[in-house]
């Protein structure tokens, strides 16, 4: 039996690895279809997330000269998550199994021979984990490993060292289609589904065009929303610090009543001082995050929509709409 493959990568602005992306995958899924062991209905899909360049028009182009290559367009940009999901879902209905990676072929691509071995060995999700970070700066690596490191300390099921470079099997997908929140983390959502899992350990490469779209300004906005979408530890962080500066301030109350019933009041300014900043701040930080958990709820209870297609290019869904 052979099954059908599709590669979802996800695209923002990447008209310049685009085509050379194409060529490699291209060049990929063929030795696979050589080599039966991927059906020839497979595919590679681009998910073009609203690129203010000339990605779609170069999505369109590789389309209409293979149709191997399917595209996906968004209304708008959505972010890098929800276009992955949409990928995931448009195409979960016509594949068998689908890899999804990203635009800059800092994934080694041939690490999906060993999950595909693993798909047909019975897992339903095959995590691509980094074996090591030696092309990464000292910066990088420490500050991605904190990335894993913390969002473990707070609760977030998560596999360290991997991204969004994995395969799902039809399965996986469906049991993912069920999640419905709009707050997205696929990295924690995807281990939270309970297939069979396992690891395939690779390593990443430079990037060989372009700019990385996750500086650590965006790095620690996505941890910080992976935290708050996958665990309430921060709030019981916070229940857990209030009591220790509650039970802290009886024992300054008391050494205080001491003092004063010795005559030993000193005027304590600096103190003073310290104490109401160190409160406020607490105080700001509780109401922010609780603030942030709140918004969330928010923005789930609206029910809008994770993402809009504008545009499926895709073969068979044009058979389907002739044959309707």
């Amino acid at each position: 039996m052979e099954h059908i493959l599709y590669i979802v990568v996800p695209c923002y602005n990447e008209e310049e690895v685009l085509e050379v992306t194409a060529n490699v995958l291209k060049a990929k899924m063929q030795g696979y279809m050589n080599n039966n062991k991927v059906s020839t209905k497979s595919k590679i899909c681009f998910v073009d997330d609203g690129s203010k360049d000339s990605t779609w028009e170069i999505i369109e182009r590789l389309h209409k000269e293979d149709s191997l290559f399917s595209g996906i367009k968004l209304t708008r940009n959505r972010g890098h998550q929800n276009a992955l999901l949409c990928g995931l879902m448009t195409v979960k209905n016509q594949a068998d199994m689908v890899i999804s990676m990203d635009a800059d072929l800092q994934d080694d691509i041939d690490a999906m021979d060993e999950m595909i071995d693993k798909y047909l060995d019975g897992y339903d999700v095959v995590y691509g984990v980094r074996s090591a970070r030696k092309t990464d700066t000292f910066f990088k690596r420490f500050t991605a490993e904190s990335f894993y490191k913390i969002m473990s300390f707070f609760g977030a099921e998560v596999v360290f060292n991997h991204a969004d470079y994995r395969l799902m099997s039809k399965k996986a997908l469906d049991g993912l289609e069920s999640f419905e929140e709009v707050n997205l983390f696929l990295r924690g959502m995807v281990p939270m589904v309970g297939l069979p899992s396992c690891n395939v350990y690779y390593e990443r490469k430079e990037r060989f065009a372009g700019e990385s779209k996750y500086p650590l300004k965006k790095m620690l906005s996505f941890a910080f929303e992976g935290i708050t979408s996958l665990s309430v530890k921060p709030i019981k962080l916070i229940l857990s610090l209030g009591s220790i500066i509650f039970m802290v301030s009886i024992g300054i109350l008391i050494y205080s009543l001491i003092q004063h019933f010795n005559s030993n009041t000193v005027s304590g300014w600096t103190s003073l001082i310290v104490s109401i900043w160190a409160l406020g701040g607490l105080q700001l930080i509780a109401i922010g995050i609780i603030g942030q958990y709140i918004g969330k709820v928010y923005l789930e209870t609206k029910r809008r929509p994770r993402f809009l297609v504008e545009t499926f290019l895709d073969e068979k869904e044009q058979e389907k709409n002739v044959d309707e």
